[in-house]
């Protein structure tokens, strides 16, 4: 067992499953049968690239790395090539439960993952690769999600009209994203490729963890986890994704006492009523009706009452707060150790900045997500942040 987990770099398997909730997220939606299913997907396709990377470098591995499962004789090479073989298989299966357009993607990133082991890794276009598969895999979890909602593949059909006084979910990312069409993948593209430049500085710097001995390259990989980390803050959506822009006071129909900003108060006639008394005069014969009393089964503001949809809600508040601490942990979980590998570029602290980079895409991951409008699934992909530092001291991921 402990030989396997080493083969397969577990503790690098919690920065999986934010990239198919980031997907989601990107396309508008909250997590649903798609999304497990590519999340599923992914996790036997990374394995798979694990077990193949071994099994690639298992001559290099014994001269450099004799410790590792193959070259120690803990396992042999047709087990390590068999398992990858298996787990590709299944991770396609995965992805053609979620529909074809999700076999597609799947197909391309178990494709990009096997070239990249067998021939692209030793090459110029390795980082490329490897950054190509990240995204692929993001966009995984979006095609997923959003083929589920539009109900052309195996997953959820659209949602069935609600019975009189159900109450509909509620929850942070289920506001606002029940109804109407879900986003095309392609939505999710931006996202995707702010997590693929990452992954590019990542294999870079993997590049000389062997041997050590690069101060530039640690020191490019830093400014570009900078840049990217301001890129993502920049482009704060404000506007959840699929929510429609709220009418302005030009919508509202000529005559209408309806008043977007005030959905219970009507507004003051556009015309005077020449029949009425000014304030503070008395006519013989009008008697002026005394106010109407608050009507008490209308909402308040602020509150939630099933049937009743003034208005779309917002994004909770409290997002530009995650997604500030988000990319701040994105930061210092990257940063420190690339400056350390940029002062000293030995072997150790060249592997602890590819471990710092590995692990540092769980929090990218939250923030991209956050950013989305999806807070809920930025704070679930945050809870794994501890599991992976705590196997991380047992099982190196690099």
């Amino acid at each position: 067992m402990r030989a396997w987990t080493e083969l397969f770099r577990v503790s690098a398997l919690f920065s999986v499953p934010g990239d198919a909730l980031a997907g989601a997220a990107a396309v508008g939606r909250s997590p649903g049968r798609g999304t497990a299913l590519a999340i599923g997907a992914s996790l036997c396709l990374y394995e798979a690239g694990m077990a193949l990377n071994d099994w690639a470098d298992r001559e290099e591995d014994a001269v450099d790395r004799p410790h590792r499962p193959i070259p120690s004789g803990r396992i042999s090479p047709s087990a390590a090539l068999g398992a990858a073989g298996a787990l590709t298989a299944a991770g396609l299966a995965l992805a053609a439960r979620a529909g074809r357009p999700a076999l597609a993607v799947a197909t391309g990133l178990a494709a990009t993952v096997w070239a990249y082991d067998l021939h692209l890794k030793h090459t110029k276009a390795g980082p490329a690769a490897m950054a190509a598969a990240r995204s692929l895999d993001l966009l995984l979890g979006a095609t997923a999600t959003a083929t589920s909602y539009a109900g052309t593949g195996p997953g959820p059909r659209a949602p069935r009209p609600m019975r009189l006084g159900a109450v509909p979910p509620t929850g942070p990312d289920n506001v606002a994203r029940a109804a109407g069409p879900a986003r095309s993948p392609l939505a999710a593209l931006p996202a995707a490729l702010v997590l693929g430049a990452h992954t590019y500085g990542v294999t870079a710097v993997s590049r000389h963890e062997a041997q050590g001995g690069s101060t530039a390259v640690p020191l490019a990989v830093l400014a570009t986890t900078t840049a990217l980390a301001a890129a993502v803050l920049a482009t704060h959506q404000r506007q959840r994704p699929g929510e429609p822009a709220r009418p302005g006071p030009a919508a509202t129909a000529p005559g209408s006492s309806y008043r977007p900003d005030h959905p219970h108060r009507p507004t003051a006639p556009s015309m005077l009523d020449l029949g009425a008394p000014l304030p503070g005069t008395y006519r013989p014969g009008h008697h002026p009706t005394a106010p109407a009393l608050p009507d008490l089964g209308a909402p308040q503001p602020g509150t939630y009452r099933p049937g009743h949809h003034p208005h779309r809600p917002t994004a909770p508040a409290l997002t530009p707060l995650l997604l500030t601490a988000f990319t701040g942990a994105y930061l210092r979980t990257a940063g420190p150790p690339l400056l350390h590998a940029a002062l000293n570029p030995s072997p150790p602290l060249t592997q602890r900045a590819v471990g710092g980079g590995i692990r540092a895409m769980i929090p990218l991951q939250a923030a991209l997500a956050a950013r989305a409008g999806a807070p809920g699934s930025g704070l679930a992909v945050m809870a794994l942040v501890p599991l992976a530092r705590s196997l991380a001291r047992k099982v190196s991921p690099t």
